[in-house]
């Protein structure tokens, strides 16, 4: 495959797997393992791992199938999942700014946009030698390394931001205790 493929691909496995992982945390009845990956409220944050998990586990894949060969795929791999996840909340609060409330075709509609947009820059820049050096490479494995942190820490102990507030229970992450 091609990495044309491999983007539709990848879009199609982060639309499903990021729909699928809105509901595997209450599927799971609260299991802490699978809360680090899914969404446990309504926040923005939690939504943002409906991008990030898939696309990062379509990473690993797309990693060991060709992106060993491409000497910029980790570097592009996390500056498109930022750009993902900066579009989603961009629009999202936007909209939101601008109608006072959020509908959930809106938010679905969001959701692909910022699919798209990560997925389409990744491909356009893979084309490229853009930032090939080993100094960008130890970046981006640092940079998904603290977001793969991030989700984990701030699933059990966010800061206390709007970004990460459930609207509906106004609560924060979940608890522990």
């Amino acid at each position: 495959m091609n990495t044309k493929s491999w983007s539709i691909a990848g879009m199609l496995f982060t639309l499903i797997l990021g729909i699928l992982l809105h509901f595997t945390y209450a599927w799971s009845e609260g299991n802490l393992l699978v809360a680090i990956f899914s969404v446990v409220n309504e926040s923005i944050w939690e939504y943002l791992k409906l991008l990030f998990t898939p696309m990062f586990l379509f990473a690993i894949l797309e990693f060991f199938a060709y992106g060993s060969e491409l000497p910029n795929f980790i570097p592009v791999r996390l500056l498109s999942i930022l750009l993902g996840m900066i579009t989603i909340t961009t629009i999202f609060y936007t909209y939101v700014g601008i109608m006072g409330d959020h509908v959930l075709v809106s938010d679905i509609g969001i959701f692909i946009l910022g699919i798209l947009a990560a997925y389409s820059f990744s491909y356009k820049m893979l084309q490229t030698g853009y930032l090939s050096s080993s100094v960008a490479v130890a970046a981006g494995l640092a940079g998904l390394l603290i977001l793969l942190i991030c989700f984990f820490i701030f699933t059990f102990n966010p800061p206390q931001l709007p970004l990460f507030q459930d609207p509906f229970s106004l609560s924060y992450g979940i608890s522990l205790y």
